[in-house]
């Protein structure tokens, strides 16, 4: 199944996805680490505090999943082109994506801002959480529209192959972010001392320095598209509509798949406040983890995209099934040595006794079913990279609707089950969904290309390899015959 021979040997190969994804997996380990320096300095105002910003991160989580969509729609035309060299594709993809980003980005910062009470009451029924959240809100809301703005900033960079940039501008962040926590959240400098709020405001700066620095670097390099504001508006409906249906799976996706784990934080963060605390911290390590994932993750979509859009689909058939596994690879790594430390690491964010047990508990099932869980992600971020945008999405909304959540709701509702076998049941879809994507991918029927010259040997390639077209296009085909 795999007989197509790559001009890339496995050596180039990984070479080449060092190039994007240490940088990458560099500034999502130092992000992570920055938010386990934020969780262990609002530690030392007790579990509560942690449980609440915990929430808070739940909700901001919700954001990501509602503009993530148009992310993953827009690198599927930006690596595309960048493989075309088609530039004014690149602008005119950019501008339309951080356009409908900013969408749900204003609406967050506005329900923040406006009614944290409304938030926190959806997320927990403890007052004292409840109360705590509340005033994180209502200032961290302020850094939802600049989180839109760098991400699609970065997104952009990273698919034509700058990722230095966003790595710098983001290790700026994270340092800016842990100096601001330290001096607002203890009162240092002569500030006073603000507790959860001088987190949230921390955040704030710390996106207002982001977006400063990757601009000022983007000027100085002197790197097109990102900046060059009158060109992105420069759209046709024929690409609207182009953009849209390569889109629209994403984008239901990722709201879907966040409604589904706000249903899940729901769930769980209607357990005792201990509980609670160990969520909240397993979510900062599971970000660890998602860190090293999405440096390999961002190497895939870019390496494979980009030949898809170039037309050489040989070559981004042998990338992908090559960069799924040494995804797998170094994810076990990862969890093998998060699993060794795991006990300086708890005790160092602010957990002991009872929660320092469940947490212990999660992170074992959590680094076990890490291996499967990044890897069909993997492939999914693969395949919306060359063009196909619905398998892994769908078949990620149909599992979460109709098999994760009626089976934690049952064991969590109606039997009553232990807190650890109801978050071990939040993964029961995995192994499911893995073999699944694993036929896809080998099928080849993913590599589906939106550039001119992706298009004009496509035909060529599914001719060679016994290819079918797939389902959408042969909707299309009989849509166009009648």
């Amino acid at each position: 199944m795999n007989s197509i021979r790559s001009k890339t040997s496995l050596r180039q190969l990984i070479v080449m996805t060092a190039a994007i994804a240490f940088p990458v997996a560099l500034q999502n380990l130092l992000t992570t680490t920055g938010s386990m320096v934020d969780t262990m300095m609002i530690a030392s105002l007790g579990e509560k505090s942690v449980g609440a910003v915990g929430l808070c991160a739940q909700f901001s989580s919700l954001l990501f999943s509602s503009y993530w969509g148009f992310v993953g729609g827009g690198m599927l035309f930006f690596a595309q082109y960048w493989g075309a060299r088609n530039h004014d594709g690149i602008r005119r993809s950019y501008g339309l994506t951080l356009s409908f980003m900013m969408i749900p980005g204003i609406l967050f910062a506005l329900f923040a801002i406006l009614r944290p009470d409304l938030v926190m009451a959806i997320y927990t029924d403890s007052p004292e959480i409840r109360a705590i959240g509340i005033l994180y809100l209502r200032i961290v809301g302020f850094a939802y529209p600049l989180q839109v703005i760098a991400s699609a900033m970065a997104a952009l960079l990273r698919s034509i192959e700058r990722v230095k940039i966003p790595m710098i501008s983001g290790i700026v962040s994270v340092i800016t972010n842990c100096l601001c926590n330290y001096v607002l959240i203890f009162g240092k400098l002569g500030l006073p001392a603000m507790g959860v709020q001088g987190a949230a405001l921390g955040t704030v700066i710390a996106g207002l320095v982001n977006v400063a620095v990757m601009a000022l670097l983007i000027l100085r390099h002197k790197i097109p598209y990102v900046l060059e504001i009158r060109s992105h508006f420069r759209w046709t409906l024929p690409f609207i509509a182009d953009y849209l249906s390569k889109c629209f799976p994403i984008i239901l996706n990722e709201v879907f798949i966040g409604i589904g784990n706000m249903m899940i934080s729901i769930v769980l963060g209607h357990q005792i406040d201990e509980a609670i605390a160990a969520t909240a911290v397993l979510r900062t390590l599971e970000g660890m983890v998602i860190g090293f994932f999405g440096g390999f993750s961002s190497a895939a979509s870019v390496l494979v995209g980009k030949e898809v859009g170039a037309g050489n689909h040989e070559e981004a058939y042998s990338r992908g099934w090559r960069l799924i596994y040494l995804c797998s690879g170094m994810i076990a790594m990862v969890g093998i040595v998060l699993l060794a430390l795991h006990s300086p690491i708890l005790h160092m964010m602010g957990l002991s006794g009872t929660s320092y047990q469940i947490a212990t508990g999660m992170l074992i099932i959590y680094c076990c079913v890490a291996l499967i869980r990044m890897a069909n992600w993997c492939m999914n971020d693969t395949y919306r990279a060359a063009g196909d945008s619905a398998f892994g999405s769908m078949l990620e909304i149909l599992f979460m609707f109709l098999l994760v959540q009626p089976t934690i709701h049952i064991a969590n509702d109606l039997f009553h089950a232990p807190f650890l076998l109801v978050f071990l049941l939040c993964y029961i879809d995995e192994p499911i969904r893995y073999i699944l994507m694993q036929h896809h991918m080998y099928s080849k029927k993913w590599i589906q290309p939106v550039s001119r010259e992706g298009l004009a040997s496509i035909t060529a390639f599914r001719e060679k390899y016994h290819v079918g077209k797939p389902l959408q296009e042969r909707f299309h085909d009989w849509k166009h015959r009648r």
